[in-house]
């Protein structure tokens, strides 16, 4: 089995793959304090809790836009599964060319998630990533990454509201019943829910028409991207494990450069 680790800056998300199917998906809290031993213990029980035997796993993949505990969790790993995980970076084969004007500064996660849509709905492709950030990025028909735009995500900018007015509320951030909001929590839920789906439609719209490419697939993956996704025509696919499958089919592309090299 496969593990997939995308390491972003609130969660850490786990995926295992047997062969392509996805038998698990499991969350934990990104912490740049926790020990190699903490990151292979933890690890180790949440899949031996799910019924995956940590000995099953014989490989590992991880995509991080988070350097710091890099090396604690890559100690980890090679000490409780004793494999060494291959990192996704750069000069790592990816199916995606990289074509702005500074390609080390593309994060994992776009490079993944691009490959992922890329290989999965083909290209053109707009990718969509409601994470701590929102990002939007574009891959022309022959794979290659030409823009990409970043925004603050839906929990930053209500973050953002309730730490820095003194009389807003920390809230659950969902669709309120309508936008004609009549009192605070709900006031505040319009404006995060309805001005990212206004964010959203306006970006791409505008992304797709200054392209100049014709039959953009729209995908959507990110934690909260199901409920925008749900309030908006602009979005043709919400993959909430994009993310996760876009690193295995890196990984595999990794796994046929050996082989064709061992030939």
């Amino acid at each position: 089995m496969l593990l997939a680790v995308d390491v972003g800056n609130t969660n850490i998300t786990l995926g295992v793959f047997n062969g392509e199917e996805l038998v698990g998906t499991f969350r934990m809290t990104t912490r740049i304090t926790r020990t190699s031993d903490e990151y292979g213990m933890i690890i180790s029980e949440i899949l031996e809790q799910n019924g995956i035997a940590h000995k099953d796993v014989n490989d590992a993949i991880i995509a991080s836009v988070v350097p710091a505990l890099m090396h604690s969790l890559t100690s980890g790993i090679i000490k409780y599964f004793h494999i060494e995980p291959i990192i996704i970076e750069a000069g790592i084969k990816t199916g995606i060319r990289i074509a702005t004007e500074n390609p080390k500064q593309i994060g994992a996660d776009r490079i993944v998630d691009a490959a992922g849509a890329y290989e999965l709905y083909g290209g053109p492709v707009l990718v969509l990533d409601f994470g701590t950030a929102t990002t939007y990025d574009l891959v022309t028909a022959d794979g290659s990454f030409v823009a990409g735009v970043t925004a603050p995500g839906i929990r930053i900018s209500a973050k953002a509201l309730w730490e820095d007015a003194a009389k807003l509320p920390e809230i659950e951030i969902r669709r309120p019943e309508s936008i004609l909001a009549k009192e605070t929590i709900s006031s505040m839920q319009a404006g995060l829910v309805f001005g990212q789906i206004g964010q959203t439609e306006y970006i791409v719209k505008h992304m797709i028409e200054e392209s100049g490419l014709k039959n953009v697939k729209v995908i959507a993956t990110g934690g909260l991207g199901g409920m925008i996704a749900k309030e908006t025509d602009c979005i043709d696919v919400y993959d909430p494990d994009l993310t996760l499958k876009g690193i295995r089919f890196i990984y595999e592309k990794q796994d046929a450069a050996k082989k064709k090299t061992k030939r």
